[in-house]
């Protein structure tokens, strides 16, 4: 069942290996003033969780944020087939598959322009975009930052404290070698520091429920201003 992040946001999380990783991976949902729902990166949906998520409303967008947040899209896709798709950049080049009714920019769709704001994340390789939802002051994001406590299974545990990612939110050591442009990375940054964010809903870790900003002003210290 999916948990309620903040008013109008919600996320649900699967296992999920990458590498002999285990990262597990969420899924978020956004409320839209419309009344639709906006599916952030889509996990494997069973039908317990569908009929969860059908009570929340209808799902109108569904959204690969980054070009390796795909891999539950054409399941989606085909449970919400009415939905309109937007796709990372050069997405499309990997997945030819997918529809591609939008490709994600800082320009937000008319559906959601209200209630979000679209930032994309310079000089990142990942070509990820990440979202502030205004009216809950929530971040939503897929690889942007981490925040594990520790894990279970010991590959994963070892990983995380070689890359500085072990019992605090951040960015591993290892993801930070796909920013190739930090100027353009720092200037997304800040320009997400500008909002009173709160909370951040992301994909791989636990939720960051409070103190926000100033977390991931910290996470991003090693990218000079």
């Amino acid at each position: 069942m999916p948990e309620q992040l903040a008013d109008g946001v919600w996320a649900a999380d699967m296992p999920l290996r990458f590498y002999g990783l285990e990262f597990g991976a969420r899924m978020t949902l956004v409320r839209l003033s419309n009344g639709g729902l906006l599916m952030h990166s889509p996990i494997a949906i069973d039908p317990s969780m569908k009929a969860d998520i059908d009570a929340l409303g209808p799902v109108t967008h569904i959204l690969a944020p980054n070009i390796y947040h795909h891999v539950s899209m054409t399941p989606a896709i085909e449970l919400y087939p009415d939905a309109k798709v937007h796709l990372a950049p050069g997405l499309s080049k990997k997945r030819p598959d997918l529809p591609a009714h939008a490709v994600l920019s800082g320009t937000p769709d008319e559906d959601w322009g209200g209630d979000i704001e679209p930032i994309p994340i310079g000089g990142y390789m990942l070509k990820e975009t990440v979202f502030v939802h205004r009216p809950s002051g929530t971040l939503i994001c897929s690889d942007l930052v981490e925040n594990f406590g520790t894990s279970d299974h010991w590959y994963t545990r070892m990983f995380l404290k070689v890359n500085g990612v072990h019992g605090k939110p951040g960015v591993s050591r290892a993801l930070r070698m796909a920013y190739r442009d930090k100027r353009a990375t720092r200037k997304s940054i800040d320009a997400i520091l500008e909002h009173p964010i709160e909370k951040i809903a992301l994909a791989h870790g636990n939720p960051i429920h409070t103190n926000a900003r100033e977390i991931l002003r910290e996470a991003y210290s090693w990218i000079p201003a």
